[in-house]
């Protein structure tokens, strides 16, 4: 067994770039090898700015030998009458690569065939890797690919050198312009030198010597040890931001941090856009007290130990100042607009070419929020019904979108929304207005947090069903490969919000509402854009249940019967689950089934007998009144549980039919020959079944 070590080397790859790459690299390597029978152990990632590289323990030096069983001619056709091979037989030998002499005779089902044992002796493994490895790199997925000089290769950066290495030898191979060989590069200012590797096991040995931290994990551990100590003797603490860490971790090799001082008139700024500043253009750590307030320092990760590093401190000082001036500029003259001018100044801000301006769009959103916040049932703060729900969320929703005409947003658009909140607040507007800006966001990326007040989750929901349902409204629809106006993240917030905060109002009426504010033909056309996008929020439904960990089947019994009322959705998934691990189930489902398919054997659901048609004089047997009466008895009880929430009791309930249930079927033929007796007792069943279709579809769970 041997070590396997690959190295790309490249120009400067983006660091969110990196990760992605590298375990796409390993996965691919590792599934190639299997697919060419190369035994080999765990894969170790490593990487930099600068390299890529892939390490794989424990390789077989030589490909799995394979023995194949192949089949051939019926022995009468192979064989002639006194045993001999005939042609087809030669012919099949020559095709299988076997003497004829080594073909065996095999009995089958359908009789005696000539059969040959093909085996397969191992390639050496450097042979089949000098195909695999370059096939593994070039198929390395990218956000962005490039191409360079004359080469008919692509990559996410220009490949200057390549290395690989089974145990100490090389395994060949051309690459473009660049021949694998057993050369890597140490760091690009402080060890530029090429550096020979002798075996995959001296690497990182070899690496960190020429001061190249080429260990992910290690390397963000060194960020961390030099941000903290530079923070600590600022006399602060780095502001906690761990995908940040991340970044600048991939942006070094040798990762050395200072500390740097900015005029604390810049402390005035609000911290947003202190941190924006620092963190997007500059890619700067703030510095925090111990009241987790910023501090007029910020700390600085560079590539480099500089011999004098307050010299270099100096120069990230010069540039953060520019910087944070530019943003003080633009901030200063945000606050001679005020918020009004601001919402005018949205009727020249294009939300999409066919559906408007932003300033349209906020006007929508306003009419569907106040149409929420009339639904909402929920126990409003004293605050909330002082001033009214309808009135905050209206305000908010024309104030939501202003700030993307301001300079601070122009200059850092991450900040949008934030921006608004601010500005809101500087105005005086109501708290839970100001911060509904904000929140109206959210969830900004899959398991962000969503909205905390409910005039935020109200403003969220009407701005992300607006884009929904304008998007399809004009044939704006996700694709498999395509989703621009990110619909389906936005679909899956609507639902996530709805039961977070419990909202219980109508998915329809909400999606109706939407649509009724764009202009369609027809009702026809209304009619066919409110099913695709209720069918849409459906699938996201499913989508998030599935994440959740929901089996398959209870989640289409629960989905099936309706998904209009969104916190309903996850109280019958419980409540099904719940029951689903109960030694009884399975002869309830069964008994369900049962009457579920005897009803559709009936005949066309039109033609159906409705509960309503039950009469009790027709019983004629005591099984049919038992089972009636047992289900008179649960009704009320179920009713009363689904009133109040208590699905899993309702359920419980509705389970104590089994036993009349199994008492009916086994007592009496329902398809009787009497049309109005068969007719009584089918309308019998579809009580039972509409008391179990309340919660979900029994007939679509595994039994």
């Amino acid at each position: 067994m041997e070590t396997l070590l690959l190295e790309i080397g490249t120009e400067e790859i983006p660091a969110g770039y990196i990760k992605p790459a590298l375990d796409a690299l390993a996965a691919t390597m590792r599934k190639m090898m299997a697919e060419s029978r190369i035994e080999h152990g765990s894969a170790k990632i490593y990487g930099t700015p600068r390299r890529l590289a892939v390490r794989i323990e424990n390789v077989a030096v030589k490909q799995r030998p394979m023995k194949t069983e192949l089949t051939g001619p019926p022995v009468k056709v192979g064989l002639d009458a006194t045993g001999k091979p005939t042609m087809a037989a030669e012919k099949f030998a020559e095709k299988a690569g076997v003497k004829i002499s080594q073909l065996s005779v095999k009995e089958t089902p359908k009789g005696a065939y000539l059969c040959a044992l093909k085996k397969e002796r191992g390639q050496a493994t450097r042979t089949l890797l000098k195909d695999i490895l370059p096939k593994a790199i070039l198929a390395t997925p990218f956000p962005k690919t490039m191409r360079w000089a004359n080469q008919d290769i692509s990559f996410a950066r220009p490949i200057h050198s390549c290395l690989a290495l089974l145990g100490n030898k090389i395994i060949s191979f051309k690459l473009g312009n660049v021949n694998a060989n057993r050369y890597t590069n140490g760091h690009y200012f402080m060890n530029p030198a090429r550096i020979k590797i002798d075996s995959a096991d001296d690497y990182i040995r070899r690496l960190k010597g020429a001061q190249v931290i080429i260990d992910l994990d290690e390397r963000r551990k060194a960020v961390e040890s030099e941000i903290a100590a530079a923070a600590k003797r600022a006399g602060g603490s780095i502001l906690p931001e761990k995908e940040f860490v991340d970044i600048v971790t991939n942006l070094v090799e040798y990762p050395v941090a200072v500390a740097g001082e900015f005029d604390k008139e810049f402390l005035e700024l609000p911290d947003e856009v202190l941190i924006t500043a620092m963190r997007e253009h500059q890619k700067y750590f703030a510095v925090v007290n111990g009241s987790c307030n910023l501090m007029p320092y910020f700390i600085a990760v560079n590539n480099t130990k500089a011999r004098d590093m307050k010299l270099v401190a100096k120069g990230h000082e010069r540039v953060l100042r520019a910087r944070l001036a530019d943003a003080q500029f633009f901030y200063e003259g945000d606050l001679e607009v005020s918020n009004n001018q601001r919402v005018e100044r949205l009727k020249g801000v294009l939300f999409q070419a066919q559906l408007g301006t932003m300033y349209e769009k906020t006007q929508r959103v306003a009419k569907i929020g106040k149409f929420i916040a009339k639904m909402v049932d929920v126990g409003l703060t004293d605050e909330m019904q002082e001033n009214g729900l309808e009135a905050q969320v209206a305000r908010a929703a024309t104030l939501c979108k202003s700030d993307l005409v301001s300079q601070v947003v122009g200059e850092f658009p991450k900040l949008q929304g934030v921006m608004g909140r601010v500005y809101a607040t500087i105005a005086r507007e109501l708290p839970t207005v100001s911060a509904a800006i904000e929140e109206h966001y959210r969830p900004t990326y899959s398991g962000g947090p969503l909205p905390e007040t409910i005039t935020g989750s109200v403003l969220s929901i009407a701005d992300k069903i607006d884009s929904i349902c304008g998007c399809f409204s004009v044939g704006l629809t996700p694709t498999g490969a395509s989703d621009p106006y990110a619909l389906r993240r936005q679909g899956i917030g609507i639902v996530q919000i709805m039961n977070d905060k419990g909202f219980s109002f109508s998915l329809r009426k909400l999606i109706n509402k939407s649509l009724s504010l764009f202009d369609l033909a027809d009702s026809d056309a209304l009619k066919t854009a409110t099913h695709r996008v209720y069918t849409f929020l459906q699938n996201r439904i499913i989508q998030l249940l599935a994440d959740q960990g929901y089996a398959k089947d209870t989640i289409g019994a629960v989905v099936e019967v309706s998904v209009d009322n969104v916190p309903n959705i996850w109280s019958r998934m419980d409540a099904l689950d719940s029951l689903k691990a109960k030694p009884d189930f399975e002869p309830l489902a069964v008994a369900f089934k049962r009457a579920v398919n005897i009803l559709k054997k009936s005949g066309k659901l039109q033609d159906r007998p409705r509960p309503g048609e039950l009469k009790e004089n027709l019983f004629e047997h005591e099984s049919e009144a038992a089972l009636f009466a047992a289900y008179q008895k649960v009704e009320k009880k179920v009713t009363d549980a689904m009133r109040k929430g208590l699905y899993e009791k309702a359920l419980q309930d509705i389970a104590t039919l089994r036993g009349p249930v199994d008492a009916f079927f086994d007592g009496v033929m329902v398809l009787a020959d009497d049309k109005s007796v068969r007719r009584n007792r089918l309308a019998l069943l579809e009580h039972i079944v509409a008391l179990f279709g309340q919660i979900a579809d029994f007939s679509k769970l595994s039994t």
